[in-house]
């Protein structure tokens, strides 16, 4: 009934006459007038019913360096190809007891076959902001235990891959500000089985416990980004197990995990680990995700804790004694003390990161950047419980949001009235202000920052790939009708939402129309296409041009267009005029004090 092959010590491939029936039955098959779909669906239909009489097919095994792997097999609409999936890896130990605010260690090996059928539990957050999330996303269940032992990935690998296969490898990283969010929230099973790729979701420390730094050896921090080096380093060991190419591998993230492949990129830890890099709406430019005195900082929360801050040591000590309980605690009181995660550590990331692409100082690998176009639209002002979005917004209500904001801007307190000035005009009608703010937040935090890295890159040598996703999604419902493709709109299209089985996942998306459905194959294609090529385009595609100095773009719509200049005028205030009065009200206030 079934024939299973194995690697040598490596991935078994699991095959079923039941289900190659099905593909030979389903070219059989002839529905006047209907797609294919429904010729898909009653092969898995089959399939199942094969289960239920008790023919099972079996789970798939692979055997990798720590020890063996039993993993499940899932479906996806369209197609009755399988995916092998396999969840809650484990790539380092817990980062527990002494572990906590330490670089992650090697996994430890296991003797017997070890369940991988179930999602591990996300890395500590405040279950606060989950429940915010919920009311962002009304229509998700964000139900996802935490705990402190968290450092596990998830693998999605076509069912026919074995060691031989050497499929294009691509390794996601989570957003969620480095503050919250898990792998478990993103299924990789439909990008992996239309695209014939493996794909890989990891998790990272977050927080406190991801990102505590004394400023010193004791505890000198970006742990949650040490934790992604190890997961590319036990991907280069393992992958090949799971079919696929560890000398093709591919990191992409969305928002902070946009940055943090940007990181990536500059940080020499992780040199060799990938071969291409996709940030999406989130770059390493962004100064508010640097701290400059992190022991201030820490200071604070030893003291939220009760514990000595006479010094690093006794800090450290003290926490790490503290219990999970405690932690989480702290996960809630440290909005209060606004935390600034990542520092310049001199390990991960040697330099500020703007003097590391100035001076080329990084892996020049193919690298696509992207924005949307109303970064600010909605899920990001709502987060930061920014009032009077439907209504409209009053000048003095912004000019108070944007002095709270500023470090956002990447300009000192004192000189955003040049900033307001050039986007608010004389206006006061509160629905142009409401837009033009919103635009101000997305441009300053996401657009100028991914034209200068694009710009920095492109002065490598290495092909750069820049689009602007435009199309607001059928499931965006819940929003105001003003809001357009909002921040993380564009990640249900990446992951193939309309075609994921399991509604309950995050970015599963059962009400996406035909026209929606056809341009997530269409951005699965191209992101699949630079995984294995370094370069978007094939056959079908609308050509998506390299960004050079004529800085040409794609448009990501229902239809898709070559542009360029992206937003040129904004581009050309931020990044040289607005410089260049700073400069000049510098020089006239030194002048005035002599």
């Amino acid at each position: 009934m079934k024939d299973v092959g194995y690697g040598p010590r490596g991935s078994t491939t699991v095959k079923t006459r039941k289900t190659t029936q099905c593909s030979s039955a389903q070219k059989k098959m002839s529905f006047p007038g209907r797609s294919s779909l429904l010729s898909s669906l009653i092969c898995a239909a089959w399939v199942i019913t094969i289960l239920a009489e008790g023919q099972q097919i079996e789970q798939p095994e692979v055997a990798t360096k720590y020890g063996r792997l039993k993993g499940k097999w899932v479906t996806v609409k369209g197609t009755d190809r399988l995916t092998n999936v396999f969840l809650g890896i484990p790539f380092a130990k817990p980062p527990v007891g002494a572990l906590r605010f330490s670089p992650p260690q090697p996994a430890e090996p296991w003797i017997s076959v070890r369940d991988a059928t179930s999602f591990p539990p996300v890395c500590l957050q405040d279950q606060a902001i989950l429940e915010k999330c919920e009311e962002i996303f009304p229509t998700k269940q964000l139900n996802f235990s935490t705990s402190e032992d968290c450092l596990y990935l998830n693998i999605y690998t076509p069912a026919h891959s074995n060691e031989k296969a050497k499929l294009p490898v691509m390794v996601w990283i989570h957003g969620g500000a480095l503050l919250l969010g898990g792998a478990s929230m993103f299924d990789g099973s439909a990008l992996s089985v239309y695209e014939n790729l493996v794909v890989v979701t990891i998790q990272y420390r977050l927080g406190i416990t991801g990102f505590f730094s004394t400023g010193d050896e004791h505890a000198r921090g970006n742990w949650g980004f040490l934790d992604q080096v190890a997961a590319l380093q036990w991907i280069q060991e393992n992958i090949k197990h799971f079919g696929g190419d560890p000398g093709s591998v591919t990191i992409f993230g969305e928002s902070a995990g946009g940055v943090s492949v940007s990181l990536l990129v500059l940080s020499p830890l992780a040199k060799g680990l990938f071969h291409k890099a996709i940030s999406e709406s989130g770059v390493a430019l962004l100064s508010a995700m640097f701290s400059s005195h992190p022991e201030v900082i820490a200071k604070v929360v030893a003291n939220l804790t009760g514990c000595d801050t006479s010094s690093s040591a006794a800090m450290v000590h003290c926490l790490r004694k503290k219990p999970e309980e405690e932690m989480i605690l702290n996960f809630q009181q440290q909005q209060q003390v606004s935390i600034i995660p990542a520092v310049i550590d001199g390990v991960f990331i040697q330099k500020n990161p703007e003097e590391l692409m100035a001076g080329k100082d990084f892996s020049a690998v193919p690298y696509i950047i992207g924005i949307n176009n109303h970064e600010y639209g909605w899920v990001l002002p709502f987060a930061y419980n920014i009032p009077g979005l439907k209504e409209g917004m009053h000048k003095e209500t912004i000019l108070s949001t944007l002095q709270m904001l500023h470090p956002l801007l990447s300009v000192p307190a004192e000189f955003v009235s040049l900033i307001t000035d050039e986007y608010l005009g004389d206006t006061d009608d509160p629905v142009a202000l409401r837009d033009q703010f919103l635009d101000l937040m997305g441009d300053a935090t996401y657009l100028i920052p991914a034209i200068k890295t694009s710009n920095y890159h492109r002065a490598s040598g290495s092909p750069v790939y820049f689009y602007e996703f435009q199309h607001r999604p059928s499931s965006a419902s819940f929003k105001p009708d003003f809001v357009k493709a909002d921040h993380g709109d564009e990640m249900s299209f990446v992951f193939g939402g309309a075609f994921l089985t399991d509604e309950t996942s995050l970015f599963a998306s059962r009400d996406a129309t035909a026209e929606e459905e056809h341009l997530s194959r269409t951005i699965m294609k191209y992101w699949a296409n630079f995984a294995r090529n370094g370069n978007p385009n094939g056959a079908g595609l609308v050509e998506w041009p390299v960004y050079d100095m004529n800085e040409q773009y794609l448009e990501l719509s229902l239809q898709q267009k070559e542009a360029k200049k992206l937003k040129g005028n904004r581009v050309e205030f931020w990044t040289k005029t607005l410089p260049e009065k700073i400069k000049k009200m510098k020089e006239k206030k030194e002048h005035a004090e002599l």
